[in-house]
């Protein structure tokens, strides 16, 4: 007959080597070096040179490239930044050429730009609001002193104002080729006027 015998001592021995190796690492640190890794990606930049109304430069910078593929160049940036309404392709012999067409939803170029290329921008800054604006006024003063002078009864305040010896009563066909005059003048020298063109 075979007897079996029931020990604690086993089922000890076997208990304590199971928590020593779970209680050391898996890995001994003074066998293994730290390792570090990293990986760097290289952001595709475009170098920029802007000009102001063929002026300048006016600032040469780095320009990274977004959109799906990086290869487009973030035009509402730049626009926002240096305060231009557009952008155009410059050449430091012909001037401007055709403007840098952009997607109104994220503000990318349409056209792809590669990696490391050089750009030449000329922005065409934006209007300022007191040109419009002083135009209104005037323009309303000279039509308030037009119906003034074509009225028959002055009103009392125009009266306050005449300086002596002037009379200001014009009959109304001169102030209608002062009309005429100022309109054509205008006309023709509006291009004249502009800055950047």
């Amino acid at each position: 007959m075979v007897e079996i015998i029931e020990t604690d001592e086993p089922l000890k021995t076997t208990a304590a080597t199971i928590t020593e190796e779970e209680s050391q690492p898996l890995l001994n640190p003074s066998d293994s070096k730290p390792r570090s890794k990293s990986v760097r990606t290289k952001v595709p930049e475009v170098e920029v040179h802007l000009f102001r109304c063929g002026e300048g430069p006016i600032d040469v910078f780095k320009s990274s490239l977004g959109g799906w593929d990086q290869d487009q160049l973030e035009v509402r940036d730049i626009l926002d930044k240096y305060g231009f309404k557009s952008v155009y392709a410059y050449n430091t012999q012909s001037g401007r050429g055709v403007p840098i067409r952009f997607n109104a939803k994220n503000g990318r170029s349409l056209l792809p730009y590669k990696d490391g290329s050089v750009i030449y921008i000329d922005g065409e800054p934006q209007d300022s609001l007191i040109k419009p604006i002083t135009r209104i006024l005037v323009g309303v003063v000279i039509l308030t002193v037009m119906i003034v002078l074509v009225m028959k009864e002055k009103p009392a305040w125009t009266k306050k104002l005449s300086f002596v010896g002037i009379n200001f009563n014009f009959p109304p066909w001169v102030l209608a080729c002062v009309v005429i005059v100022f309109t054509r003048l205008r006309k023709r020298t509006r291009n004249y006027f502009t800055k950047c063109r």
